[in-house]
């Protein structure tokens, strides 16, 4: 992360939760968490983090711009699979730690790296033992082979 400030300081509680000012209270790994959907569908297609340099990025040219835990650095989306998501709307929740992001995204519309429109495709088993919890595909198929795209 960059050491200039990009958001002011979390305040007064009143001031986070009423007033205009877009003050994200990141998290202790410098991280905010970004739930994404579908414009078009209202889909919940991945779940990502943003430090503050990929937040500022995102706000400044409406192409989402992630913070890669695994690799450790910014993260555009769609550079590597020509999937970018364009951000048609973005929201903050009551106290500013949770981000609420509405994209249109490019190519065959896969928001998940296994090649599909969501990262949600499967459902897990409920009202049983926990260890023996199973999953069943419920979402789209692949639109894209990943291990043509991403080598």
């Amino acid at each position: 992360m960059m050491s200039d400030q990009k958001f002011i300081t979390q305040k007064e509680a009143d001031d986070v939760e009423m007033g205009a000012q877009f003050a994200p209270k990141f998290d202790s790994a410098g991280l905010i968490t970004c739930i994404v959907r579908d414009v078009e569908t209202g889909e919940i297609v991945m779940v990502a983090h943003m430090n503050e340099d990929a937040l500022a990025k995102t706000i400044a040219t409406r192409i989402a711009t992630y913070w890669s835990r695994s690799r450790a650095k910014l993260w555009v989306k769609g550079e590597t699979s020509g999937h970018t998501q364009h951000v048609e709307r973005l929201q903050v929740d009551c106290d500013q730690d949770v981000l609420l992001m509405s994209v249109r995204t490019d190519g065959t519309g896969a928001n998940c790296h296994t090649g599909r429109k969501s990262c949600f495709y499967r459902d897990i088993a409920l009202g049983g033992s926990p260890a023996d919890a199973t999953l069943s595909i419920t979402g789209s198929d692949p639109l894209f082979d990943p291990k043509k795209v991403y080598k």
